[in-house]
């Protein structure tokens, strides 16, 4: 059931508003009435900017780029500034040799690592969307063996890789 409107207080409302309006400052009211009774706005023939959209392929470089900043620990690199490249000295020869992974931690990365990771993680991505082409009935026979066989082959590349990395990065994983 709705409820009852009273109309005493819904009046009394509408008085005081009104009331309100004309109980203004006297400083305020001279301050806002007079500038303009003798200033005028000028006019002005503005255009309207157009703006058009951009191409298909521009939108899906700048979701490729942000996928690719953002699986490759971009904010954690900001953030933290780990070193681009680790190193470690070979116990055997005492030289010093570089060291791409940060082993042994998962939650910390050089820069090289997760520029590396990112740019596996887009490669499979790429390889994803060189299937879906391959699937397009308009084009050649020819050109959609080549997709299919550039796209199993980039995603192919991309698993194996990451999987490569994850064992580097954790010794012993899915062993």
């Amino acid at each position: 059931m709705a409820p009852k409107v009273d109309t005493q207080s819904a009046g009394a409302v509408a008085a005081a508003d009104a009331s309100s309006q004309f109980s203004m400052d006297p400083v305020f009211h001279v301050l806002k009435v007079v500038p303009y009774s003798f200033l005028r706005p000028p006019r002005l023939r503005l255009k309207i900017p157009s703006v058009s959209l951009p191409s298909a392929m521009t939108v899906f470089s700048l979701v490729l780029l942000t996928y690719f900043m953002v699986v490759s620990g971009f904010v954690y690199d900001v953030i933290v500034e780990p070193p681009g490249i680790g190193s470690t000295q070979d116990p055997a020869t005492g030289a010093v040799r570089p060291v791409v992974f940060l082993p042994g931690r998962v939650n910390g990365q050089y820069i090289i690592e997760g520029l590396s990771s990112g740019f596996m993680f887009v490669l499979g991505g790429i390889g994803i969307v060189l299937l879906d082409l391959a699937l397009d009935k308009n084009r050649a026979r020819s050109v959609k063996v080549s997709y299919a066989i550039a796209g199993i082959s980039s995603v192919v590349i991309a698993y194996v890789m990451t999987t490569l990395f994850i064992r580097i990065k954790i010794p012993g994983y899915l062993r």
